[in-house]
């Protein structure tokens, strides 16, 4: 049984660079590379559905969070903390010296 290849980005990339430009085929690039064509073809589609993220500002937030949903996880969090340290308290008195404490 053979091992499955792991090919870098770099490699793929570079394989689907060559395939977009249709200067052989994806018979001849499967035998340079050692690749099924079928894989070609995936990393071939897969590079053009992504090409547009290449030219987003990367600084820009994709999506902005309001200020309501960083509020609510706050509380959230802070609910879950009060519940945490109560039960490890609850826990320590139950348990007596078992109980471990965090």
């Amino acid at each position: 049984m053979k091992k499955r290849k792991n090919h870098s980005p770099e490699f793929k990339a570079k394989v689907a660079l060559e395939a977009i430009r249709e200067e052989m085929t994806l018979a001849e690039l499967s035998k340079k590379y050692g690749v099924h064509p079928t894989q070609i073809g995936t990393w071939k589609r897969a590079a053009i559905e992504n090409m547009a993220t290449a030219f987003t500002r990367r600084g820009a937030a994709s999506e902005q969070v309001s200020a309501a949903d960083v509020d609510k996880l706050h509380s959230k969090i802070g609910q879950l903390v009060v519940e945490r340290d109560f039960l490890a308290d609850a826990s320590h008195q139950l348990l007596g010296t078992r109980g471990k404490k965090w």
